[in-house]
């Protein structure tokens, strides 16, 4: 099998690189290095199933044309802009890339059949009520450009499933934490506190702290794209993964830092766009292709903390 994975040079991307090379699948990369990097693939480097990193932007519709012609049997389109602070400062390129570039990709898909395995986000959901799981029929009520490009992008792979027969699969992840996840601002709450743990900084929380996510671990998350791919029984749907269990970004804090001294609550940059309550129902996943997170939040926590030390000592 020829996998094509944009933005594979990323924090997921890299672990899906990893798994699907396990599997023996020859795996080629498109990566713009926006927000991945080259040193993630470091691991790779000489395996017979790691074909060719790509250095190119999806808004490149030459390239895509071009890069198509290789014939690969699936793509996996993680290539995003992700950050909801720059889509609500840059709303233009949210748009350029994650409904643009998605348009770019499915093109080219269509020509040659391709199967597209679209990588959503969780952001697209309204807020979960009390302790009710999300589930992928829950209304969604995107709060950013990121989450409405993102959404877009997902009706346009539905549009070219019903329209034109192309086999697609529209998976949303919740909030994915773990080791080579920047821990700067551009990274996920789990990096950044443990960064600022392991620098002996303050840990800053944003607003009252009340706010939930549903934390998944990278590995997890890479187990249940992967496992998409090698089910064709889930074309044509959207699938959720998730810890199933939320925590409140002040027991998030409070877990990592041990001390409450530690902590700071700061004005949000952007509150209109936060969403209160994220907890994921991976029910539909876990009965279609037998997936389920294995990594509890103390022990990925753990893992990642441990990766982030060993980086810092290099």
């Amino acid at each position: 099998m020829k996998i094509l994975i944009t933005g594979g040079a990323g924090f997921i991307g890299r672990w899906v690189v990893k798994l699907l090379i396990a599997n023996k699948v020859n795996v080629w990369i498109l990566d713009d290095l926006s927000n991945g990097q080259r040193s993630n693939l470091d691991e790779f480097k000489g395996n017979p199933f790691f074909k060719d990193l790509i250095i190119g932007d999806i808004r490149n519709k030459e390239l895509i044309i071009d890069i198509f012609k290789i014939g690969f049997q699936q793509c996996i389109h993680l290539a995003a802009q992700i950050n909801i602070q720059e889509s609500l400062e840059n709303p233009d390129k949210a748009f350029r890339v994650n409904i643009e570039g998605t348009f770019n990709i499915l093109n080219e898909a269509r020509k040659y059949n391709t199967r597209l395995i679209l990588i959503g986000t969780c952001m697209v959901y309204d807020i979960a009520l009390m302790s009710i799981p999300i589930n992928e029929e829950y209304p969604v009520k995107p709060a950013s450009p990121y989450a409405a490009s993102k959404l877009a992008a997902e009706n346009l792979a539905q549009a070219y499933y019903y329209g034109y027969n192309l086999p697609v699969t529209i998976l949303r992840p919740f909030n994915t934490y773990g080791p080579f996840q920047k821990s700067n601002m551009e990274g996920g709450v789990v990096g950044i506190f443990i960064q600022r743990k392991l620098n002996e900084e303050i840990l800053e929380v944003f607003g009252d702290g009340t706010q939930t996510r549903d934390l998944l671990y990278v590995e997890d998350c890479a187990d249940f794209i992967v496992k998409s791919v090698f089910s064709e029984s889930v074309n044509g749907m959207v699938l959720n993964a998730g810890f199933g269990a939320d925590i409140s970004i002040n027991d998030l804090a409070l877990l990592i830092a041990k001390d409450p001294e530690r902590i700071v609550h700061v004005e949000h940059h952007h509150a209109q766009s936060e969403i209160k309550k994220l907890i994921c129902d991976y029910s539909k996943a876990n009965k279609i292709l037998g997936w389920k997170p294995k990594t509890s939040l103390e022990e990925g926590i753990k893992i990642t903390e441990n990766w982030l030390i060993t980086k810092d000592n290099r």
